[in-house]
């Protein structure tokens, strides 16, 4: 019945999350995901974040996140860096809009994935 009125639910996020990670896989990127616990400043506990992919470039990680709405926050890149201190050779977010270098993140369209 849901399918024939058109009221059948899609998680969009997900969808995009596999073609990323078809294409990210198929340009030759081993993929990582990572999941971890922060406590932001303006925060009364600790939260669960996510990364969805983690790659490898000369010995730096690039972390990739797909979003299929909101791409302009980012809580994920900032408590990451925050909580590891880590060495980032890139940030990229795969969304659905054009090529835009901003904060030091490449905002990449969706079919542009494997080129990362």
């Amino acid at each position: 019945k849901s399918l024939i009125f058109d009221k059948l639910g899609i998680n969009q996020g997900m969808i995009m999350e596999n073609m990323a990670a078809q294409m990210l896989r198929a340009s030759g990127n081993a993929l990582y995901f990572h999941e971890f616990k922060y406590q932001g400043a303006d925060a009364a506990k600790e939260s669960k974040y996510e990364i969805d992919f983690l790659t490898v470039r000369k010995r730096k990680i690039v972390p990739i996140e797909v979003k299929s709405s909101g791409y302009k926050q980012h809580k994920s890149f900032d408590y990451l860096l925050k909580k590891y201190d880590l060495k980032v050779k890139d940030k990229y977010i795969l969304y659905t809009k054009d090529l835009l270098y901003e904060d030091g993140i490449t905002y990449l369209p969706i079919y542009m994935a494997g080129l990362i």
